[in-house]
């Protein structure tokens, strides 16, 4: 039996003495140091608390997110004020991830769509897709179909999709409410004839097809490690970070799935977090190759489907 999640003590009482503050500026540094005091765990949007606030409070007050410097100075009415303490009372006493409060996501230029009912978006496939994913296939150009297993809000499978204009993109998710958002980002970007959305447990549920490129950001975290998360993970669809006991539980169904699914040429591509030295244990005879990534967590691995058809799992 898993254990609660911890939950962080609320505070009583955020914004003591703050008649004083009335510009943009007093509130950006007011947050920032609550986010500090209370130790407010980063990781969905910005692993920078600054970037965070600041994006927090330009979303809040309808601000441009291009506004230069002179936002500082901006003087804000009783008004904004409120909507101001209101917003980082549940950011900060609430712990509700900021991307749940102004309901998006962003990955690079791409905005999505997000709420409670999908993990928010961030994933290494951002730099993968346009700067190395061609170098592993024989000619780009000719790519048909593709497919994003546990698609989540779907944004994987749109980057795909304007990655490959010319391929038919399969989206899957176990998950129907997570689909019901990736449907909202489908048609957000105008890829409804491109895109089409699966309900299914990995490729049990999903028509033959053979694909030249299987993707996933799969829950690849393990059960203990997600029962140990801060509280703003907690908020997040357990079943999108949960990856069982090791964390490779959808990983394997995956893999054993995936070499009847690709073409002679295709390869399967996985995010697959902290779990490299467990992938290369367990899938050695796969020979799985690591992509660098510039920030050097290099945590995606890509398998071929020649290896896939004549290796034992």
């Amino acid at each position: 039996m898993k254990k609660p999640a911890k939950k962080t003590s609320r505070p009583k009482e955020l914004f003591t003495r703050t008649a004083s503050l009335v510009t943009f500026d007093d509130w950006l540094q007011l947050a920032e140091e609550l986010y500090e005091t209370h130790e407010i765990a980063l990781g969905q949007i910005s692993t920078l608390a600054r970037d965070e606030v600041l994006y927090l409070l330009l979303r809040t007050l309808e601000l441009p997110l291009d506004s230069d410097a002179s936002v500082l100075d901006r003087k804000l009415t009783k008004t904004q004020i409120a909507t101001v303490k209101n917003v980082l009372q549940r950011r900060i006493a609430d712990r509700v991830p900021a991307a749940y409060l102004t309901r998006e996501a962003f990955l690079g230029e791409h905005r999505f769509y997000v709420d409670e009912r999908v993990i928010i978006p961030r994933s290494y496939f951002l730099e993968i897709i346009p700067q190395q994913l061609n170098d592993w296939l024989p000619d780009p150009k000719k790519v048909r179909a593709v497919v994003d297993v546990c698609t989540g809000s779907g944004c994987l499978a749109i980057l795909l999709a304007d990655h490959f204009p010319k391929a038919k993109v399969d989206a899957i998710d176990l998950s129907p409410d997570a689909l019901e958002v990736a449907k909202i980002n489908v048609a957000e970007h105008n890829l409804a004839k491109r895109i089409a959305l699966h309900e299914s447990d990995v490729f049990d549920a999903v028509p033959k097809q053979k694909y030249d490129i299987i993707l996933s950001n799969p829950p690849y975290e393990p059960s203990k490690h997600v029962d140990e998360m801060p509280d703003e993970f907690h908020r997040e669809p357990r079943m999108s970070l949960d990856g069982g006991k090791d964390g490779l539980d959808i990983i394997r169904k995956l893999l054993r799935q995936s070499r009847d699914r690709l073409q002679p040429h295709g390869i399967v591509l996985i995010e697959v977090g902290g779990l490299r030295e467990a992938m290369d244990k367990e899938f050695a005879a796969l020979q799985p190759h690591w992509l660098h990534t510039e920030d050097g967590a290099d945590c995606i691995c890509v398998f071929h489907a020649k290896r896939l058809k004549t290796a034992k799992l």
